[in-house]
């Protein structure tokens, strides 16, 4: 059962809020990320990536840009930019995109559950990546970005969940990029006990997106306890260090989008025969110069030459396995690996992957400037990363896009 707690939230006041929420740290290099901050001290931006406060010359791992960092955050809760509930809450942050929304409650989960295996991962984590986000978590003593996370449906809280949105909400706002954001708080000890129950109910979480931010925050955790016990003091296991920040949304509610692929060459094949070596697992269709968006599993559409063509892979090569019959693992097993000769997709410099935000026309864009093909996807199922966490397999690299992106500065949880 998931142990999901309320918190003392530190977000920001509601005159400032859609100028402090931001995207997640990571989908921006150092040039984007300086460019976004541009004009707006107040964007979250500036704390999670501290290095655009200095110039080119500072590296972005050094010391003095996570003390920057600290700096700025506590700067903000000083000068009022950001409030602290006086009161253990939950809250829910919905967020809209092209008419459509998702839901989920904002809260705090377990270091020890994800120890456990009570919250289920389905991709590995970098080192390097992990390094950052530690210094970052402790020299800010705080967890500034949520991890996205998914659970089964359960009843007694989309009751609560459609009970607390009938209220006034806390925030409401139009992000640039025309998201929606929505945030709620619940308050009062029976609606926060019965959230925590039904939580208890619920056997395990996912790990939907943030892996790299949970493995950070639980290593931080695990560190802080290890010192309090070196130090002969008790570890109780209500320690804000022993949770960290979450947003748990129910699988109806997420939508996956595709994450395509482009190649830059053939592996030294005419069209010829490399028609003739997509033929050995798929049915190939044309399509012509209509963009092609696979319309059901086991589908998935390819450009090249100015063409777009449907394949379909063939009975006799498709898998009931958890992760080698997800389209990506049968793209990568049937078609990059033995015809193309992308053997580890992870390091190999002759392919990339672009999300499917970005649209079919961007495929097409990169085969007519650096790429040979392009593939795309149709979208893993919020039930196949079950599957595949179930199992306790991890997915291929860039295997799901979440859409929207969850920001972040709305909500911080204090170590």
């Amino acid at each position: 059962m998931a142990a999901v707690k309320p918190f003392f939230c530190i977000r920001p006041n509601q005159k400032v809020a859609a100028q402090v929420a931001a995207l997640p740290y990571d989908v921006y290099n150092r040039e984007e990320a300086c460019r976004a901050v541009a004009g707006n001290p107040l964007s979250f931006l500036n704390i999670d990536r501290a290095e655009t406060q200095f110039g080119d010359d500072v590296d972005i791992y050094d010391e003095k840009v996570y003390q920057k960092a600290r700096e700025l955050l506590e700067s903000r809760i000083q000068d009022g930019t950001f409030v602290t509930d006086m009161e253990a809450c939950y809250y829910l942050y919905q967020l809209t995109m092209e008419g459509r929304s998702q839901t989920g409650i904002v809260a705090c989960s377990s270091v020890d559950d994800y120890e456990n295996g009570i919250i289920k991962k389905h991709e590995n984590t970098r080192e390097e990546k992990e390094a950052d986000r530690i210094r970052h978590v402790e020299a800010t003593g705080a967890h500034t970005g949520p991890i996205f996370l998914a659970y089964r449906g359960n009843e007694t809280l989309a009751g609560i969940m459609e009970k607390a949105m009938e209220t006034e909400p806390l925030y409401d706002f139009v992000s640039e990029d025309g998201i929606g954001h929505r945030v709620w708080r619940i308050a009062g000890e029976d609606t926060v006990k019965a959230i925590q129950e039904a939580f208890e109910q619920v056997p395990f979480t996912y790990i939907a997106d943030g892996h790299h931010r949970a493995a950070s925050a639980v290593k931080v955790g695990l560190k802080k306890r290890k010192e309090k016990e070196e130090r002969g003091e008790t570890v109780t296991g209500r320690e804000p260090f022993n949770y960290f920040l979450s947003v748990l949304f129910p699988e109806d509610q997420l939508m996956i989008m595709p994450y395509n692929r482009v190649v830059r060459d053939l592996n030294g094949l005419s069209m010829e025969k490399f028609f003739t070596a997509v033929h050995e697992n798929f049915d190939v269709a044309k399509v012509g110069k209509t963009a092609c968006a696979p319309g059901e599993k086991g589908s998935l559409g390819m450009y090249v030459e100015g063409e777009w063509y449907l394949l379909k892979v063939k009975p006799e090569a498709a898998s009931d396995d958890p992760v080698k019959g997800l389209d990506v693992s049968l793209l990568q097993d049937l078609l990059l690996g033995p015809v193309l000769g992308i053997g580890d997709p992870r390091v190999d410099k002759r392919i990339d992957f672009i999300g499917g935000i970005r649209g079919l026309g961007e495929l097409e864009r990169r085969v007519g400037e650096d790429m040979a093909a392009a593939f795309s996807m149709y979208p893993t199922s919020i039930q196949e990363l079950f599957a595949v966490a179930d199992a306790g397999r991890l997915m291929p690299p860039k295997s799901t896009w979440f859409e929207p992106k969850l920001r972040s500065g709305i909500f911080i949880h204090k170590l």
